[in-house]
């Protein structure tokens, strides 16, 4: 049975300055533009999330929390009526509360950053179905080679992750577990907590990262089908000459394969694929040190452009 309360990353809201080169790096990257004009763009995901880019000074949202291009807005998509009401309740219980025209309830968490509520969108997008694998043993492609993926399409917005300034830390975590029932999964006591939203089982959906010690964007993940989807992607991102930011690699927590861009929008966008699936069970796991942040990464030992 889903659970109640949040299920999912609904939209997210950039303040942009150059939104042509924005909306390049996003149809670079496989997002479906949705909306256009001269101040502002929507793309959206096969799932039906959308990802704004603004350059309006947007007097509706607070104030940004970094200089030049950064996050504004984290809106999160709620089950029921009944649920988005008591969600409200309790964010509201000592800030105030807007429900704007496009029928979601904007405010701010501890840290400043804009936070939304609204219900949850439908994902009308079948379920990608993982590439057939061969391995000694077990055979589930005969005869088929396979080709490229071709244009690669993110199919949701899988997780947010914030920085935030190391004091007032524990305050900033506490507004999301105790009024809005995300599930912190791994507490990094020297980094960051990771967290769940209670309708989704990725191993987390969000994180708040106060090791930078500042308030900013940190990155957007985006899930893509499979591996080759993340190679492939990362691959045709630096063919357009955007500026890879880390080596293709294997989480430590979440255990996803990754390849992180930096984006003209603030931080950095990332490729996902392959992250763990957790349930109650999994519980809180605490690490007094961090973990490495990565089982492997890409190395290679061949000449730059040799290409033999």
């Amino acid at each position: 049975m889903t659970a109640v309360g949040i299920q999912r990353i609904e939209s997210v809201i950039y303040r942009v300055d150059d939104l042509a080169e924005c909306v390049r790096f996003f149809e670079d990257f496989g997002l479906d533009p949705v909306e256009r004009d001269e101040t502002r763009a929507v793309f959206a995901t096969l799932a039906g999330q959308t990802f704004h880019l603004d350059t309006s000074p947007r007097d509706d949202l607070p104030p940004p929390l970094e200089p030049g291009p950064t996050i504004r807005e984290v809106v999160w998509g709620v089950d029921t009526a009944a649920e988005l009401d008591a969600l409200v309740a309790a964010v509201g219980a000592d800030r105030e509360v807007r429900l704007g025209d496009d029928g979601v309830h904007h405010t701010v968490d501890e840290t400043g950053f804009g936070l939304g509520l609204t219900l949850a969108g439908e994902n009308g997008h079948e379920p990608a179905v993982p590439r057939a694998v061969n391995t000694t043993g077990h055979v589930t492609r005969w005869n088929t080679g396979l080709s490229s993926v071709g244009k690669v399409r993110p199919l949701r917005m899988c997780h947010v992750a914030l920085n935030i300034p190391k004091e007032g830390r524990e305050e900033a975590v506490g507004f999301y577990t105790e009024r809005l029932g995300f599930i912190p999964t791994d507490v990094v006591k020297p980094m960051g907590v990771f967290m769940r939203c209670e309708g989704d089982a990725d191993q987390h959906n969000f994180l708040l990262c106060h090791r930078p010690d500042r308030a900013g964007a940190n990155h957007v993940s985006f899930e893509v089908p499979g591996f080759d989807d993340v190679i492939e992607g990362g691959n045709h991102m630096i063919a357009q000459g955007w500026q890879e930011a880390r080596r293709l690699g294997r989480h430590t927590i979440g255990s996803n394969v990754f390849r992180f861009i930096h984006a003209p929008c603030g931080g950095r966008v990332e490729y996902a694929a392959d992250m763990d699936r957790v349930d109650d069970a999994y519980g809180t796991r605490v690490h007094e040190t961090a973990p490495p942040h990565h089982i492997w990464t890409l190395r290679t030992s061949r000449e730059k452009n040799n290409d033999n």
